[in-house]
């Protein structure tokens, strides 16, 4: 029996139909490298039912408890049909960067079906303006459900459909673990486990809580001081607000050499300090421009991926979620780039050190071990209580393959990553490396942010003058690619 984790019952339970929890993750193709110059639906279809016995999370569905009394299991799902998770779309004309994104947005707007495998993927046809991309290319978007997954297992399922060459050569190779049977547990082995398991929960909090607490202590020093100066932690922005279920999608990319060049600017900075300075520069001006920029530096919710070489792809099965988060201000407060990365630089040293942000870091570790219903009554209240506002925004940096890939022998020209938001907390902004490049991928809620483009061109500025600093000779092609 295999059973779904604390941590990855949070996503499922603080679902609401304004704030959606599943994931999803966009991959453009380029055909040309096909061999007969072009890809059919059929052909994407045939591809990926020959690759499902390279991933367990292909063919398993949720099995719960009854009364919620315990966290659900994973179990094959005996009605599998893999024509219930594939979509098909053609762009409106003229199959430019602004219809691919509203396409995007539409889709990662609406549900997964629960019932069935908690995936689905949507082939989207007719990219034929696309900067970077010849024309009659098109993009596939895998929608999973967090529950599933999180930012470093999903890169790992999606390996599962790739190759390293346009001839076919898988990336991933099946293992033991993808070809074992999950059956549904019996009632009676589910509320003698569940038993078990909520009277076993309270211990393990508390050993969490006796570990923690000179951080505890810290923690409460700092709330105090905060509500004895009359100042929130966490300035309002345009991006506190309620989130409405229509969500608006948009992306820029760069190069990954740049980034490492940037980093050398400051002494022990890393590519992720230098992630969190070009979204604090960009959000700095776009604020700015909306004459709504806090006094306070924005602090944004930084996820810590705790798997062992979680950067390299695994033939293994290594589903769920395995996170820890820091919250770090990013310094937008500071209008000089240089500086402010210094800043980004000890901030997050700081939070890493467990010197600050360590609420977030705490709350990360009880809920790896408290039981279920707990969990989704504590859960319920977050999405009443405008859980998201711990921070302005959601940052999460995945490092990606850094080799070529191919699908039905076309290039994989890029990737956008796009997550779920919450209330109070309005913005989301996905980092993804893969292939020398770096990707940013916004969602927000269309009433939060109705001009994506301009923060996306508040980016791209963020990163010009970063890289003007380590680079004066540097051209203005990099401006985007294909994005």
């Amino acid at each position: 029996m295999q059973q779904i984790s604390p941590q990855d019952a949070q996503f499922l339970y603080m679902e609401s139909p304004n704030n959606l929890t599943h994931a999803t993750l966009v991959s453009l193709f380029d055909p040309t490298t096909a061999p007969q110059g072009k890809v059919t639906f059929d052909d994407i279809a045939a591809h990926i039912k020959s690759r499902q016995d390279t991933s367990a999370l292909f063919t398993r569905r949720l099995h719960h408890v009854p009364l919620e009394l315990d966290y659900p299991y994973w179990v094959d799902d005996e009605h599998f049909d893999i024509d219930n998770h594939l979509r098909r779309s053609q762009l409106a004309a003229p199959g430019d960067w602004q219809q691919f994104c509203l396409e995007i947005s539409r889709y990662h707007s609406s549900a997964l079906d629960m019932r069935r495998p908690p995936w689905e993927m949507n082939i989207i046809e007719g990219l034929d303006k696309i900067d970077g991309l010849p024309a009659n290319s098109y993009a596939i978007a895998t929608k999973i459900h967090h529950v599933a997954v999180d930012g470093a297992s999903v890169i790992k399922f999606l390996a599962a459909l790739q190759d390293s060459d346009a001839l076919g050569t898988r990336v991933v190779e099946p293992s033991a673990e993808t070809r074992s049977t999950h059956k549904a547990p019996g009632v009676g082995d589910m509320i003698k486990r569940a038993l078990s398991n909520n009277l076993v929960a309270p211990i393990r909090v508390t050993d969490v809580l006796l570990c923690s607490a000179p951080l505890i202590r810290r923690a409460a020093r700092e709330t105090l001081g905060a509500i004895a100066s009359g100042k929130s932690t966490v300035p309002e922005t345009r991006f506190s607000g309620t989130v409405s279920p229509n969500k608006t999608v948009d992306a820029t990319s760069f190069s990954l050499n740049d980034f490492k060049s940037i980093s050398k600017l400051v002494d022990k900075a890393k590519i992720n300090d230098v992630v969190l300075a070009v979204c604090s520069g960009g959000l700095r001006r776009y604020l700015q421009h909306h004459n709504d920029l806090p006094d306070d530096s924005l602090i944004a919710w930084v996820p810590i991926n705790r798997r062992p070489g979680a950067s390299q792809v695994s033939t293994g099965e290594d589903p769920g979620n395995n996170l820890s988060a820091m919250t770090t201000p990013i310094h937008t407060n500071i209008s000089d780039p240089l500086r402010r990365l210094r800043a980004i630089v000890r901030s997050t040293a700081d939070s890493k050190e467990a010197r600050s942000g360590t609420s977030v870091r705490l709350m990360a570790d009880i809920t790896r071990n408290v039981a279920s219903p707990t969990q989704l009554a504590a859960a319920k209240l977050a999405v009443k209580t405008k859980f998201g506002s711990a921070c302005n925004v959601f940052i999460s940096n995945v490092p990606g393959d850094q080799e070529q890939r191919y699908m039905n022998g076309a290039r994989i020209a890029g990737n956008l990553a796009i997550a779920p938001l919450s209330d109070g907390m309005g913005l989301f902004i996905g980092v993804l490396s893969y292939n020398g490049r770096i990707s940013f991928t916004i969602t927000s809620s269309r009433e939060l942010l109705p001009d994506s483009e301009r923060l996306v061109e508040c980016l791209r500025a963020a990163y010009t003058e970063l890289m003007f600093l380590a680079d004066p000779e540097h051209s203005e092609k990099e401006k985007g690619q294909w994005l």
